[in-house]
């Protein structure tokens, strides 16, 4: 492969994550002038550590606001839209409104949960443990998280599975399995706004220990959010409270598949579980990448880059940075230091559900490793077809229970 046939768009991604340009330009190009299709301005690709992480800490150069956090420029409309969501703010205001629903993810709200969190996994695989078989995405990955944050939202055990579908009509983007035209996605995200106003409604008149409670109740700049805004922060708390962490652990089970020997490792020594959520999070990484846009002229790596450029970090690229990970195309459940940016660079951007997500990957793995044996694939995995979401759609497995 040549620079020239360097390809970080959606059709990239059919057959899975392009580790073989990622590593082309970490080596070659790692500031990269990336073109775009239809006249579009092209962005710089960043695919090493040392620059993610330094550009995820620096927002006043940096920013998720200026032009959003996705690749494709919005309209005017659009990127106002986009504002009002915490992903798409730059401090202060990020700040005030990551504040709203911070205490339930920090590492003692989750730890009040792990209790349940643990049960929750011994349940699900419960159901499938003796049946020889199942699609582990949907029996088995997005059951957790999908469950585990809505009861955090708030939102009643019938509704979870519907919840579940319309995330991933949101996220799908051009996937034909989720959605057949960008209508079908706004159709989607519609819903969850009409349902969303529903319990809102709800929770005015009874209020309960919820984070949508919480965020009817709150008030930012002495003002009460509006309704869009709180139907914003309500999707956005769904979407990634379930697409990234299930995808994460549809990446983890395959990585057992794929090395048994550290599955293996995990059984003969479960004093290495922690280390192992630290690769199974570095291995799967669950977001491919964010936009920022630079608020002035600066340089990356000696590369001018002007004011109002769109940059966007590959993170999965920099959890392959040979420079930071040795044999980084290895996945080894011992793996120490594994300073890996699945949650972001840190800086104000660094992931809010990263305790969760930790909690829940522990939680099911530890089940699957110990309780199923000989498990292998029935069919080739089945990709989302994303430049955004590192996802999987189906993942057909036979396995049997463990003596």
């Amino acid at each position: 492969m040549k620079l020239e046939d360097v390809n970080l768009l959606e059709d990239a991604w059919v057959e899975g994550v392009p580790h073989e340009a990622f590593d082309l330009l970490r080596r070659e190009a790692p500031v990269f002038r990336h073109p775009e299709p239809e006249g579009g301005p092209g962005f710089w690709a960043i695919t090493k550590h040392a620059d993610v992480y330094s550009i995820s800490r620096d927002h006043q150069t940096f920013s998720s606001e200026l032009g959003g956090t996705f690749i494709e420029d919005q309209t005017d409309e659009a990127l106002a839209q986009l504002r009002l969501t915490i992903l798409n703010m730059d401090p202060p205001k990020h700040e005030r409104y990551r504040k709203l629903v911070s205490k339930a993810f920090r590492r003692r709200g989750v730890g009040g949960l792990v209790e349940s969190i643990e049960a929750h996994a011994a349940e699900v695989v419960d159901e499938i443990v003796d049946r020889g078989e199942c699609e582990f995405t949907e029996d088995v990955a997005s059951r957790l998280p999908v469950d585990t944050i809505c009861e955090m939202v708030g939102v009643p055990r019938e509704d979870w599975s519907e919840m579940y579908r319309l995330s991933n009509k949101l996220v799908g983007f051009d996937d034909p399995d989720f959605q057949t035209s960008p209508e079908d996605g706004q159709a989607a995200a519609f819903e969850i706004y009409q349902y969303c106003d529903k319990i809102a409604a709800e929770r005015r008149v009874q209020p309960r220990e919820d984070l949508l409670t919480a965020l009817v109740e709150a008030e930012v700049d002495g003002e009460r959010m509006t309704d869009l805004e709180i139907n914003l922060f309500f999707v956005t708390l769904i979407v990634a409270g379930t697409e990234t962490t299930r995808n994460l652990i549809s990446h983890s089970m395959l990585a057992m598949i794929d090395y048994p020997g550290e599955a293996q490792r995990l059984r003969d020594e479960p004093s290495l579980w922690p280390t192992a959520v630290e690769e199974m999070l570095r291995w799967g990484t669950s977001i491919h990448n964010f936009r920022r846009t630079a608020t002035r002229d600066t340089e990356v790596r000696g590369v001018p880059i002007s004011a109002n450029d769109k940059l966007v970090l590959y993170y999965m690229s920099a959890n392959r940075d040979e420079e930071v990970f040795q044999d980084p195309h290895r996945f080894d459940v011992g793996r120490q230091p594994n300073d890996h940016v699945t949650f972001g660079g840190g800086g104000a951007h660094f992931c809010l559900g990263a305790h969760l997500a930790r909690a829940e990957i522990g939680a099911i793995m530890r089940q699957l490793v110990t309780r199923l044996d000989t498990v292998e694939l029935v069919a080739p995995v089945n990709r989302l077809r994303s430049d955004f979401i590192n996802g999987i759609k189906e993942m057909r497995l036979r396995f049997r229970p463990a003596a």
